[in-house]
Protein backbone atom coordinates (compact mmCIF):
# COMPACT_ATOMS: atom_id res chain seq x y z
CA UNK A 1 0.00 0.00 0.00
CA UNK A 2 1.40 3.39 -0.99
CA UNK A 3 1.74 5.81 1.91
CA UNK A 4 0.27 9.28 1.32
CA UNK A 5 2.63 12.13 2.16
CA UNK A 6 1.68 14.56 4.91
CA UNK A 7 1.28 17.48 2.51
CA UNK A 8 -0.81 15.49 0.02
CA UNK A 9 -3.09 14.28 2.81
CA UNK A 10 -3.53 17.81 4.18
CA UNK A 11 -4.10 19.37 0.74
CA UNK A 12 -6.73 16.71 0.06
CA UNK A 13 -8.48 17.44 3.36
CA UNK A 14 -8.64 21.12 2.41
CA UNK A 15 -9.89 20.47 -1.13
CA UNK A 16 -12.66 18.27 0.27
CA UNK A 17 -14.06 21.31 2.09
CA UNK A 18 -16.15 23.32 -0.43
CA UNK A 19 -14.88 26.72 0.68
CA UNK A 20 -16.31 28.84 -2.12
CA UNK A 21 -15.55 32.46 -1.26
CA UNK A 22 -16.17 33.79 1.35
CA UNK A 23 -17.07 30.51 3.11
CA UNK A 24 -14.04 28.97 4.83
CA UNK A 25 -15.92 25.66 5.34
CA UNK A 26 -13.78 24.73 8.35
CA UNK A 27 -10.39 24.89 6.63
CA UNK A 28 -8.88 27.39 9.05
CA UNK A 29 -10.11 25.55 12.14
CA UNK A 30 -8.37 22.42 10.89
CA UNK A 31 -5.12 24.31 10.30
CA UNK A 32 -5.34 26.29 13.54
CA UNK A 33 -5.60 23.05 15.54
CA UNK A 34 -2.49 21.65 13.85
CA UNK A 35 -0.47 24.80 14.39
CA UNK A 36 -1.59 25.09 18.02
CA UNK A 37 -0.29 21.55 18.61
CA UNK A 38 3.02 22.66 17.08
CA UNK A 39 3.30 25.51 19.59
CA UNK A 40 1.89 28.43 17.61
CA UNK A 41 -0.19 31.16 19.19
CA UNK A 42 -3.42 31.25 17.18
CA UNK A 43 -5.80 34.17 16.73
CA UNK A 44 -9.00 34.04 14.71
CA UNK A 45 -10.11 37.34 13.21
CA UNK A 46 -13.63 37.17 11.82
CA UNK A 47 -15.02 40.23 10.06
CA UNK A 48 -18.54 39.96 8.66
CA UNK A 49 -18.76 36.63 6.82
CA UNK A 50 -14.99 36.33 6.43
CA UNK A 51 -12.63 34.16 8.49
CA UNK A 52 -9.01 35.19 8.95
CA UNK A 53 -6.34 33.21 10.81
CA UNK A 54 -3.20 34.70 12.37
CA UNK A 55 -0.77 32.15 13.84
CA UNK A 56 2.66 33.10 15.21
CA UNK A 57 5.70 31.38 16.70
CA UNK A 58 8.60 33.19 18.38
CA UNK A 59 8.89 36.84 19.29
CA UNK A 60 10.49 40.05 18.14
CA UNK A 61 12.05 40.63 14.77
CA UNK A 62 12.66 39.89 12.07
CA UNK A 63 9.07 38.90 11.31
CA UNK A 64 8.43 36.54 8.39
CA UNK A 65 4.82 35.99 7.30
CA UNK A 66 3.51 33.26 5.02
CA UNK A 67 0.35 34.60 3.34
CA UNK A 68 -2.42 32.56 1.76
CA UNK A 69 -6.15 32.02 1.34
CA UNK A 70 -8.51 29.14 1.96
CA UNK A 71 -11.36 30.29 -0.29
CA UNK A 72 -11.75 29.14 -3.87
CA UNK A 73 -13.70 30.27 -6.92
CA UNK A 74 -16.92 28.41 -7.79
CA UNK A 75 -16.31 25.21 -9.77
CA UNK A 76 -18.89 25.94 -12.46
CA UNK A 77 -20.77 23.00 -13.92
CA UNK A 78 -19.69 19.88 -12.08
CA UNK A 79 -20.60 17.83 -15.11
CA UNK A 80 -17.70 19.48 -16.95
CA UNK A 81 -15.20 18.08 -14.43
CA UNK A 82 -13.66 14.65 -14.92
CA UNK A 83 -14.14 14.06 -11.18
CA UNK A 84 -16.03 15.96 -8.48
CA UNK A 85 -14.20 19.28 -7.87
CA UNK A 86 -14.50 18.78 -4.10
CA UNK A 87 -13.50 15.12 -4.11
CA UNK A 88 -9.68 15.28 -4.31
CA UNK A 89 -8.50 12.71 -6.81
CA UNK A 90 -5.03 11.60 -7.86
CA UNK A 91 -4.69 10.41 -11.45
CA UNK A 92 -1.36 9.66 -13.12
CA UNK A 93 0.63 11.55 -10.51
CA UNK A 94 -1.61 14.65 -10.57
CA UNK A 95 -3.93 15.89 -7.81
CA UNK A 96 -7.24 17.23 -9.13
CA UNK A 97 -9.74 19.40 -7.28
CA UNK A 98 -10.87 23.00 -6.91
CA UNK A 99 -8.10 24.85 -5.09
CA UNK A 100 -5.38 22.27 -5.78
CA UNK A 101 -3.20 24.99 -7.34
CA UNK A 102 -4.96 28.15 -6.12
CA UNK A 103 -4.10 27.78 -3.37
CA UNK A 104 -4.84 24.93 -1.00
CA UNK A 105 -1.72 23.10 -2.13
CA UNK A 106 0.46 26.02 -1.06
CA UNK A 107 -1.47 26.47 2.20
CA UNK A 108 -0.94 22.81 3.08
CA UNK A 109 2.75 23.14 2.22
CA UNK A 110 3.01 26.27 4.38
CA UNK A 111 1.64 24.41 7.41
CA UNK A 112 3.87 21.36 6.94
CA UNK A 113 6.93 23.61 6.46
CA UNK A 114 6.08 25.59 9.61
CA UNK A 115 5.67 22.41 11.65
CA UNK A 116 9.03 21.15 10.45
CA UNK A 117 10.73 24.49 11.07
CA UNK A 118 9.65 24.96 14.68
CA UNK A 119 10.40 21.29 15.44
CA UNK A 120 13.96 21.74 14.16
CA UNK A 121 14.41 25.30 15.50
CA UNK A 122 12.22 25.68 18.61
CA UNK A 123 14.22 28.70 19.80
CA UNK A 124 14.63 30.38 16.42
CA UNK A 125 15.31 34.13 16.22
CA UNK A 126 12.43 36.46 15.39
CA UNK A 127 8.86 35.52 14.53
CA UNK A 128 7.44 33.22 11.88
CA UNK A 129 3.74 33.58 11.13
CA UNK A 130 0.91 32.35 8.94
CA UNK A 131 -1.87 34.67 7.76
CA UNK A 132 -4.87 33.13 5.99
CA UNK A 133 -8.14 34.61 4.75
CA UNK A 134 -11.35 33.32 3.16
CA UNK A 135 -11.85 36.56 1.20
CA UNK A 136 -9.18 36.60 -1.52
CA UNK A 137 -11.22 35.36 -4.46
CA UNK A 138 -14.20 37.59 -3.64
CA UNK A 139 -14.55 41.25 -2.76
CA UNK A 140 -11.36 41.27 -0.65
CA UNK A 141 -12.87 43.76 1.78
CA UNK A 142 -12.99 41.85 5.08
CA UNK A 143 -9.95 39.69 4.42
CA UNK A 144 -6.30 40.74 4.37
CA UNK A 145 -7.28 44.34 3.63
CA UNK A 146 -9.18 44.48 6.95
CA UNK A 147 -6.51 42.50 8.81
CA UNK A 148 -3.87 44.95 7.58
CA UNK A 149 -5.91 47.80 9.07
CA UNK A 150 -5.98 45.92 12.38
CA UNK A 151 -2.22 45.35 12.22
CA UNK A 152 -1.69 49.03 11.45
CA UNK A 153 -3.70 50.02 14.53
CA UNK A 154 -1.82 47.53 16.71
CA UNK A 155 1.59 48.44 15.32
CA UNK A 156 2.17 44.85 14.19
CA UNK A 157 5.54 44.53 12.50
CA UNK A 158 6.11 42.57 9.29
CA UNK A 159 9.53 42.52 7.65
CA UNK A 160 9.11 39.85 4.97
CA UNK A 161 6.07 38.26 3.37
CA UNK A 162 5.96 35.16 1.15
CA UNK A 163 2.65 34.67 -0.66
CA UNK A 164 1.87 31.17 -1.90
CA UNK A 165 0.03 32.20 -5.06
CA UNK A 166 0.68 29.84 -8.00
CA UNK A 167 3.48 31.78 -9.68
CA UNK A 168 5.42 29.10 -11.58
CA UNK A 169 4.82 28.81 -15.32
CA UNK A 170 6.22 25.50 -16.58
CA UNK A 171 8.06 23.95 -13.63
CA UNK A 172 8.12 24.57 -9.91
CA UNK A 173 10.33 27.53 -9.03
CA UNK A 174 10.87 28.89 -12.54
CA UNK A 175 9.38 32.30 -11.67
CA UNK A 176 9.76 34.61 -8.68
CA UNK A 177 7.17 37.34 -8.35
CA UNK A 178 8.87 40.44 -6.92
CA UNK A 179 6.05 42.93 -7.28
CA UNK A 180 2.61 43.53 -8.70
CA UNK A 181 0.92 46.31 -10.58
CA UNK A 182 -1.82 48.39 -9.01
CA UNK A 183 -5.41 47.91 -10.10
CA UNK A 184 -7.96 50.71 -10.44
CA UNK A 185 -11.47 50.34 -11.89
CA UNK A 186 -13.56 53.26 -13.10
CA UNK A 187 -17.30 53.26 -13.82
CA UNK A 188 -18.21 56.16 -16.11
CA UNK A 189 -21.82 57.26 -16.57
CA UNK A 190 -22.45 59.79 -19.34
CA UNK A 191 -25.86 61.45 -19.39
CA UNK A 192 -27.61 62.44 -22.59
CA UNK A 193 -31.21 63.04 -23.66
CA UNK A 194 -33.27 60.13 -24.94
CA UNK A 195 -35.14 60.59 -28.20
CA UNK A 196 -36.11 59.23 -31.59
CA UNK A 197 -33.27 58.45 -33.98
CA UNK A 198 -35.14 60.35 -36.74
CA UNK A 199 -35.07 63.54 -34.66
CA UNK A 200 -31.50 63.89 -33.34
CA UNK A 201 -32.01 67.64 -32.89
CA UNK A 202 -34.45 66.84 -30.09
CA UNK A 203 -32.07 64.46 -28.25
CA UNK A 204 -28.45 64.24 -27.15
CA UNK A 205 -26.65 60.98 -27.78
CA UNK A 206 -24.25 60.13 -24.93
CA UNK A 207 -22.48 57.52 -27.10
CA UNK A 208 -21.59 60.12 -29.71
CA UNK A 209 -20.52 62.61 -27.05
CA UNK A 210 -18.35 60.11 -25.17
CA UNK A 211 -16.72 58.49 -28.22
CA UNK A 212 -13.91 61.07 -28.71
CA UNK A 213 -13.08 61.00 -25.00
CA UNK A 214 -13.02 57.21 -24.95
CA UNK A 215 -10.85 57.12 -28.05
CA UNK A 216 -8.33 59.42 -26.36
CA UNK A 217 -8.50 57.44 -23.13
CA UNK A 218 -7.88 54.10 -24.86
CA UNK A 219 -5.05 55.34 -27.10
CA UNK A 220 -3.08 57.15 -24.40
CA UNK A 221 0.43 55.93 -23.58
CA UNK A 222 0.60 56.38 -19.83
CA UNK A 223 4.31 55.68 -19.34
CA UNK A 224 7.20 53.59 -20.66
CA UNK A 225 7.31 51.14 -17.77
CA UNK A 226 9.14 51.16 -14.46
CA UNK A 227 12.19 48.99 -13.75
CA UNK A 228 10.86 45.43 -14.15
CA UNK A 229 7.24 46.63 -14.54
CA UNK A 230 5.52 46.82 -17.94
CA UNK A 231 3.91 50.10 -19.06
CA UNK A 232 0.63 51.09 -17.44
CA UNK A 233 -2.33 49.86 -19.48
CA UNK A 234 -6.06 50.56 -19.70
CA UNK A 235 -8.77 48.22 -20.93
CA UNK A 236 -12.50 48.83 -21.35
CA UNK A 237 -14.25 45.78 -19.91
CA UNK A 238 -17.94 46.67 -20.21
CA UNK A 239 -20.01 49.19 -22.17
CA UNK A 240 -23.78 49.58 -22.14
CA UNK A 241 -26.36 51.97 -23.55
CA UNK A 242 -29.75 51.89 -25.20
CA UNK A 243 -33.14 50.34 -24.65
CA UNK A 244 -32.68 47.46 -27.07
CA UNK A 245 -34.72 49.21 -29.74
CA UNK A 246 -33.00 50.33 -32.94
CA UNK A 247 -34.93 53.59 -33.22
CA UNK A 248 -34.22 55.11 -29.81
CA UNK A 249 -31.30 57.40 -28.97
CA UNK A 250 -30.18 56.33 -25.50
CA UNK A 251 -30.37 58.68 -22.56
CA UNK A 252 -27.36 57.24 -20.76
CA UNK A 253 -24.10 55.43 -21.43
CA UNK A 254 -22.16 53.38 -18.91
CA UNK A 255 -18.55 52.32 -19.43
CA UNK A 256 -16.41 50.22 -17.06
CA UNK A 257 -12.64 50.29 -17.51
CA UNK A 258 -9.61 49.08 -15.59
CA UNK A 259 -6.09 50.46 -15.23
CA UNK A 260 -3.17 48.19 -14.32
CA UNK A 261 -0.42 50.57 -13.31
CA UNK A 262 3.21 50.55 -12.22
CA UNK A 263 4.86 52.63 -9.46
CA UNK A 264 5.05 55.69 -11.74
CA UNK A 265 1.47 56.29 -10.57
CA UNK A 266 -0.80 56.07 -7.59
CA UNK A 267 -4.60 55.88 -7.63
CA UNK A 268 -5.33 59.55 -6.78
CA UNK A 269 -3.09 60.83 -9.60
CA UNK A 270 -4.63 58.46 -12.14
CA UNK A 271 -8.13 59.40 -11.05
CA UNK A 272 -7.32 63.08 -11.48
CA UNK A 273 -5.82 62.50 -14.95
CA UNK A 274 -8.86 60.59 -16.17
CA UNK A 275 -11.33 63.10 -14.73
CA UNK A 276 -9.43 65.97 -16.37
CA UNK A 277 -9.73 64.21 -19.74
CA UNK A 278 -13.50 63.90 -19.42
CA UNK A 279 -13.74 67.53 -18.31
CA UNK A 280 -11.84 68.67 -21.42
CA UNK A 281 -14.42 66.90 -23.56
CA UNK A 282 -17.28 68.67 -21.81
CA UNK A 283 -19.19 65.55 -20.84
CA UNK A 284 -22.15 65.51 -18.48
CA UNK A 285 -20.87 62.60 -16.43
CA UNK A 286 -20.28 60.94 -13.11
CA UNK A 287 -17.28 58.74 -12.36
CA UNK A 288 -17.08 56.13 -9.62
CA UNK A 289 -13.79 54.49 -8.64
CA UNK A 290 -12.82 51.22 -7.00
CA UNK A 291 -9.24 51.00 -5.77
CA UNK A 292 -8.19 47.34 -5.64
CA UNK A 293 -4.65 48.08 -4.49
CA UNK A 294 -1.52 50.11 -5.15
CA UNK A 295 1.52 48.63 -6.89
CA UNK A 296 4.36 47.23 -4.83
CA UNK A 297 7.93 46.28 -5.64
CA UNK A 298 10.54 44.41 -3.60
CA UNK A 299 14.05 45.71 -4.32
CA UNK A 300 17.24 43.70 -3.95
CA UNK A 301 17.74 42.56 -0.36
CA UNK A 302 17.79 39.49 1.89
CA UNK A 303 14.32 38.25 0.88
CA UNK A 304 14.83 38.45 -2.85
CA UNK A 305 18.36 37.03 -2.65
CA UNK A 306 17.26 34.08 -0.52
CA UNK A 307 14.35 33.31 -2.84
CA UNK A 308 16.53 33.49 -5.94
CA UNK A 309 19.02 30.98 -4.53
CA UNK A 310 16.41 28.59 -3.15
CA UNK A 311 14.34 28.57 -6.34
CA UNK A 312 17.43 28.08 -8.50
CA UNK A 313 18.28 24.99 -6.46
CA UNK A 314 14.76 23.58 -6.90
CA UNK A 315 14.24 24.52 -10.56
CA UNK A 316 17.77 23.85 -11.76
CA UNK A 317 18.31 27.39 -13.03
CA UNK A 318 17.74 30.94 -11.73
CA UNK A 319 14.09 31.98 -11.77
CA UNK A 320 12.62 34.68 -13.95
CA UNK A 321 11.96 37.67 -11.69
CA UNK A 322 8.65 39.21 -12.68
CA UNK A 323 6.03 41.79 -11.73
CA UNK A 324 3.46 40.54 -14.26
CA UNK A 325 0.08 38.95 -13.78
CA UNK A 326 -2.89 40.29 -11.89
CA UNK A 327 -2.76 41.18 -8.24
CA UNK A 328 -2.66 39.40 -4.87
CA UNK A 329 -3.27 40.01 -1.18
CA UNK A 330 0.38 41.04 -0.83
CA UNK A 331 -0.83 44.47 -2.01
CA UNK A 332 -2.30 44.97 1.47
CA UNK A 333 0.80 43.78 3.34
CA UNK A 334 3.40 45.79 1.40
CA UNK A 335 2.10 49.18 2.67
CA UNK A 336 2.85 48.00 6.22
CA UNK A 337 6.54 48.25 5.31
CA UNK A 338 7.04 44.61 4.37
CA UNK A 339 9.06 43.30 1.46
CA UNK A 340 6.88 40.83 -0.46
CA UNK A 341 7.48 38.00 -2.91
CA UNK A 342 5.24 35.30 -4.38
CA UNK A 343 6.34 31.69 -4.74
CA UNK A 344 4.03 28.82 -5.58
CA UNK A 345 3.15 25.95 -7.92
CA UNK A 346 2.46 26.02 -11.65
CA UNK A 347 -0.50 28.24 -12.50
CA UNK A 348 -1.65 26.72 -15.81
CA UNK A 349 -4.94 25.30 -14.48
CA UNK A 350 -6.06 27.90 -11.94
CA UNK A 351 -9.77 28.83 -12.03
CA UNK A 352 -10.27 26.21 -14.76
CA UNK A 353 -12.22 22.98 -14.97
CA UNK A 354 -10.08 20.08 -13.69
CA UNK A 355 -7.77 22.39 -11.73
CA UNK A 356 -4.72 20.41 -10.68
CA UNK A 357 -1.19 20.30 -9.32
CA UNK A 358 1.49 17.70 -9.91
CA UNK A 359 1.91 15.55 -6.81
CA UNK A 360 5.70 15.74 -7.15
CA UNK A 361 5.51 19.55 -7.11
CA UNK A 362 3.15 19.53 -4.13
CA UNK A 363 5.47 17.22 -2.21
CA UNK A 364 8.45 19.46 -3.01
CA UNK A 365 6.73 22.64 -1.82
CA UNK A 366 7.17 22.16 1.96
CA UNK A 367 10.92 21.70 1.45
CA UNK A 368 11.05 24.81 -0.71
CA UNK A 369 9.21 26.92 1.88
CA UNK A 370 11.25 25.42 4.70
CA UNK A 371 14.49 26.31 2.92
CA UNK A 372 13.27 29.90 2.56
CA UNK A 373 12.26 30.14 6.22
CA UNK A 374 15.58 28.71 7.37
CA UNK A 375 17.59 31.03 5.13
CA UNK A 376 15.77 34.05 6.54
CA UNK A 377 15.25 33.17 10.21
CA UNK A 378 17.38 30.26 11.41
CA UNK A 379 20.54 32.37 11.71
CA UNK A 380 19.04 35.86 11.60
CA UNK A 381 20.12 38.31 14.29
CA UNK A 382 17.27 39.12 16.65
CA UNK A 383 15.96 42.65 16.35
Amino acid sequence: MTQTSDVLALASELIARPSVTPDDAGCQALLAARLARAGFAVEQLRYGEVDNLWATHGSGGPVLVLLGHTDVVPPGSRDAWTSDPFAPTVRDGVLYGRGAADMKGSVAAFVVALERFVAAHPDHPGTVALLLTSDEEGDAIDGVRRVADTFRQRGTRIDWCITGEPSSTARLGDLLRVGRRGSLTGTLTVRGVQGHVAYPDKARNPIHEAAPALAELCSRAWDQGYESFPPTSLQVSNIHAGTGANNVIPGELQVVFNLRYNPHWDAPRLEAEVAALFERHGLDYTLRWHRSGEPFHTPEGPLRAAAREVLAAFAGSPPEESTGGGTSDARFIAPLGAQCIEVGPVNASIHQVDEHVRVADLEALPGLYLALIERLLASAPAG
